[in-house]
């Protein structure tokens, strides 16, 4: 087929270098535009765009996917493929196209902004990937595939997206090569990956260990979570001792320990603000606790 390829984030270009060299190289790429990203606030091109045009691909990134309305038309792809674009795709265009969206979850469930992230917090068995027709409402539309994979005690955001990035590509070449049936998606369970948010990265001493090891893990590489008091927080461990105030920040046997509802979490790599990543034996170190 011939198909256009709409989408942002790097999950997203990881499925892009796939659809590339297949039988189904994309006729026209259209990402969002160029954005200020990082403390420095440099203007930086998206994932998608990079792997364009490393792919030689033709690439558009406009404003406002409408203002591509046009070139749309004269790419005249056979299908669209829209995998994590963040943002809206409005009228005349849903309309207009068949388009597949790749959405990283097991619909009906988690729908929405953070499917990843939010099925590794809650603790999820398993989780995978559903590619559906895109309709109005949020990720409702009817499937035409799904693969389910485990998600492993030890996963993070970085681990599980990676692989089902490679999943989401082999589903998508295959449906691609052959016709697609839509099977609406059922009304129970039905849930909502809200986008996280500044409050979701605070590591809630409330919660119990094995609750907060799994935001640490939802988090990571990505975004990362933090402590109550900002220390950032990239990898951590149910600790398996004695409890420790809920909150507290301590050195026992040579770890560091934050206090949980239970027992706490071992912090195995931390952050401080303003500073380097490093291990939790370096952060000791230089800090009286």
């Amino acid at each position: 087929m011939r198909p256009a390829y709409i989408g942002t984030s790097p999950f997203a270009a990881t499925v892009l270098e796939a659809l590339a060299v297949s039988a189904h190289r994309p006729v026209l790429v259209i990402t969002r535009p160029p954005r200020p990203r990082g403390r420095g606030q440099h203007v930086e091109a998206t994932a998608v765009a990079q792997a364009a045009e490393r792919l030689g691909l033709p690439l558009l990134a406009p404003e406002r996917l409408l203002d591509a309305a046009g070139e749309l038309a004269d790419a005249a792809p056979d299908v669209i493929c829209l995998c994590a674009y963040g943002a809206l795709v409005r009228e005349p265009i849903l309309s207009d196209y068949e388009i597949v969206n790749v959405h990283p979850s097991l619909l009906p469930r988690w729908r929405g902004a953070a499917p990843i992230e939010r099925a590794i917090m809650a603790g999820d068995e398993q989780t995978g990937v559903s590619l559906m027709r895109l309709v109005a409402d949020l990720d409702a539309g009817p499937v035409c595939a799904m693969e389910a994979t485990k998600i492993a005690p030890t996963d993070d955001y970085g681990m599980l997206a990676a692989r089902l990035a490679a999943t989401a590509a082999l589903l998508l070449i295959e449906v691609l090569g052959r016709p697609r049936a839509y099977i609406p998606q059922s009304d129970e369970g039905v849930t909502y990956a809200e986008k996280i948010t500044a409050e979701d990265r605070v590591l809630d001493p409330r919660r119990t260990a094995a609750e907060l090891d799994r935001v640490v893990r939802a988090l990571h590489p990505h975004i990362g979570a933090r402590t109550a008091a900002g220390l950032g927080v990239q990898k951590a461990r149910v600790a398996g001792e004695e409890a420790a105030a809920a909150g507290e920040l301590l050195v026992r046997d040579g770890r560091l320990l934050y206090g949980a509802a239970d027992e706490p979490l071992e912090l195995l790599r931390v952050k401080p603000a303003g500073g380097r990543e490093m291990d939790a034996a370096d952060y000791i170190r230089g800090h009286a606790l």
